[in-house]
């Protein structure tokens, strides 16, 4: 029997440059989006996320490099192939007419006949929750509502490849929330392969299968959301990813598959890994740290136990921000409930906690 074989990335790049004024804005090796999956691209502003998706959607072409759909280059296909993608901007971009007009606009460009057109527009007006303005004009609606009816529009034309570059960020929490839940619902009933731009964490690691991290025009890391954002690649992303505690340590021995490491306060922590030797910068993610009053049961399999010093509380809604003293600065993410059960305060002497698997180690 002969080897069975890979089926080509549905929308790939290849050496793709973009010059701008003399200056390089975006330089990208190599990216694959395979079929059926979110891929969706975080970073700071200014690092050349919307650039890229304009690139990779058709919309401009770049200075070096090509765009491959099913692995083969496109050029001479552009027309044909923006025809299979639909995008959707910010923006909602609607035009001055009814909700169900604008839904129908797209497909009526592409040749879709009337009676379709109407279906489709109705079916994905009602999965997005806005049946009921189908015949309301478009400057009436909210902004939600807008982008509502501006997603509808583009999973009507069924395209083989979805953009979207920062759908929701002009949108208020609550609204933001519940269309992520909306769309999530329609990227998994459907399976369009989808490229997503935003600097929304809880966003990407919501609708991403894969999470690439673009600083300075170039993909930094990418991989699945759980490894981008608890195993990050150097300082600079686990400072964009969420990372709030770093800290210098000195790797000081190891056994049974565990690090023992001593931190500049004097205290030793213990983290999974094996490389027994050397300098490591040590990362903690807010949300795996625990925090108790001295002398009481500490439940779970949490390994590391500092005492400490509240030095600030900083609250934010239900939860709050807490700095803790250990020697090092250790940052936790605290409901306010258990802030008022505990008492605390600054100053309070408290006992931090953390799993050995909670500790990522990124090399000196």
């Amino acid at each position: 029997m002969g080897a069975t074989l890979t089926p080509a990335p549905k929308l790939a790049a290849r050496g793709i440059a973009v010059r701008r004024g003399g200056r390089t804005v975006i330089d990208v090796p190599l990216l694959e989006v395979q079929a059926g999956g979110v891929f969706a691209i975080i970073g700071p502003n200014g690092a050349g996320k919307s650039t890229l998706l304009l690139q990779l959607a058709l919309l401009e072409r770049p200075d070096a490099g090509e765009v491959l759909f099913e692995g083969q280059p496109i050029r001479g296909r552009e027309l044909r192939l923006r025809r299979r993608m639909a995008v959707v901007f910010q923006e909602p971009l609607l035009l001055d007419r009814g909700v169900a007009a604008n839904v129908e606009a797209g497909m009526a460009m592409r040749g879709v006949p009337r009676a379709e057109r109407r279906a489709r527009a109705a079916h994905w007006l009602d999965r997005f929750g806005v049946g009921a303005l189908a015949g309301r004009s478009s400057r009436t609606l909210s902004g939600g509502e807008a982008q509502r009816v501006s997603l509808a529009r583009a999973f009507a034309l069924e395209p083989e490849v979805l953009f979207l570059d920062e759908p929701f960020s002009a949108l208020d929490q609550p609204t933001r929330t519940a269309l992520t839940d909306d769309l999530a619902a329609a990227l998994a009933a459907t399976r369009v392969t989808t490229v997503l731009v935003t600097h929304d964490h809880d966003e990407a690691a919501r609708l991403g299968d894969v999470v690439a991290l673009m600083m300075h025009g170039r993909i930094k890391q990418s991989g699945p959301p759980a490894e981008v954002f608890s195993a990050p690649v150097d300082e600079e992303a686990a400072s964009f990813v969420g990372i709030e505690t770093m800290f210098p340590a000195r790797v000081s021995g190891s056994q049974a598959g565990l690090l023992v490491l001593e931190t500049p306060g004097g205290q030793t922590i213990e983290a999974v890994g094996t490389n027994g030797a050397g300098q490591a910068l040590v990362c903690l993610r807010p949300e795996d740290i625990t925090l108790s009053l001295p002398g009481a049961d500490i439940a779970g399999s949490a390994r590391n136990r500092l005492p400490g010093r509240i030095r600030r509380i900083a609250p934010s809604g239900a939860i709050a921000r807490v700095e803790v003293d250990c020697g090092v600065d250790i940052v936790a993410r605290v409901t306010r409930r258990s802030i008022e059960e505990m008492a605390l305060h600054a100053g309070s002497e408290v006992v931090v906690s953390f799993k050995a698997t909670a500790v990522h180690l990124i090399p000196k």
